[in-house]
């Protein structure tokens, strides 16, 4: 009768313990959607992007993908992504869909631009760069080799 008490009380430390290392790790993580502004990316196809992936400059994620949907005036996907405020992009910046290794989640990378005019919430990237799967990248391949022999 005397260790229930005790047990219970390391019971609950052990509770205690994992709800600090689970809170931990989501911080850690970098999981949290980034609150910013908004702006929007127009692809012909995605390939698995989804809403809560990164967005990234250099490797550093500066927003999120909050949002996506198909246009249906022109059949592309429009993808809003929400941007860190400290963050000014230039209106030439472009954008890609790409993968982090051949299995890897997919994510969306900006190469900032040049220009001295910045994007400003709600407008469009004008440089969107669609995803290309594998067997893109091997069609292309097969069809430089093919090129090349004659």
């Amino acid at each position: 009768m005397n260790k229930k008490p005790i047990e219970t009380i390391m019971g609950m430390v052990v509770l205690v313990v994992a709800v600090f290392f689970l809170l931990f790790a989501y911080r850690v993580s970098d999981l949290q959607v980034v609150k910013g502004y908004e702006l929007n990316a127009k692809f012909l196809k995605v390939g698995g992007l989804n809403i809560g992936s990164d967005v990234r400059i250099n490797g550093i994620k500066v927003g999120t993908v909050v949002n996506q949907k198909l246009d249906n005036t022109d059949y592309l996907v429009d993808v809003i992504l929400s941007i860190s405020p400290e963050i000014k992009l230039p209106v030439d910046s472009e954008v890609a869909i790409v993968g982090d290794g051949l299995v890897g989640d997919k994510f969306i990378k900006i190469v900032p631009g040049k220009s001295k005019e910045y994007l400003k919430e709600g407008d469009t990237f004008a440089n969107a760069k669609d995803f290309k799967t594998l067997e893109d990248m091997v069609g292309e391949i097969i069809f430089m080799v093919t090129d090349n022999e004659n």
